[in-house]
């Protein structure tokens, strides 16, 4: 893999830290605040689908062969685990910023195991879990601190992480055709 545009001089590119402190204190003053997200999915064909997320470049979702996907994209199951990484490393990295910890790199590992063999409902539906059993993250992160912080850098960050939280606790549901 190549090394991202945002590594300069031995660490990465910085995080606004007047910024952060403006978005801490905004949280500060309305704690009840919620925000909605949204994501509008089109399908294409086969298992191929376009993701719309604000004014974005759609994000693309597809299978692998394996799986009869045409393997154009991450399957919907590898793009939770991205979304999982993407939301602890911005954790790691603002909570780093804000404790005044410069990151030197900044890297994690992702996997999770699930059972495919119900074929999204249409094979083997006998008792099992379905979705993600066991999810695993390797945190390879250097900064001008001791190890010792990282690890409870890395314990925080989970505790208010909100794709880690969705992934390890209830969320109200519901999907209704219309």
């Amino acid at each position: 893999m190549s090394e991202p545009a945002t590594v300069l001089t031995g660490c990465l590119a910085p995080i606004d830290k007047t910024g952060l402190q403006g978005l801490i204190e905004k949280g500060k003053a309305d704690p009840t605040a919620v925000k909605t997200l949204k994501c509008k999915t089109v399908a294409e064909g086969k298992f191929r689908h376009a993701n719309y997320i604000r004014d974005l470049d759609p994000y693309i979702v597809d299978e692998p062969p394996g799986l009869l996907g045409d393997d154009t994209a991450p399957n919907p199951s590898e793009a939770s685990l991205a979304a999982l990484g993407s939301c602890v490393a911005v954790g790691l990295h603002a909570n780093a910023v804000a404790r005044g910890i410069t990151v030197h790199k900044l890297e994690l590992e992702l996997e999770g195991d699930l059972n495919i063999t119900a074929v999204w409902g249409t094979g083997d539906t006998s008792e099992k879990p379905v979705g993600f059993t066991d999810v695993r993250i390797k945190v390879h992160m250097e900064g001008d601190c001791p190890k010792s912080e990282i690890d409870e850098l890395v314990a925080h960050v989970i505790q208010w992480s909100p794709v880690f939280n969705t992934f390890s606790r209830p969320v109200n549901m519901e999907a209704i055709a219309v």
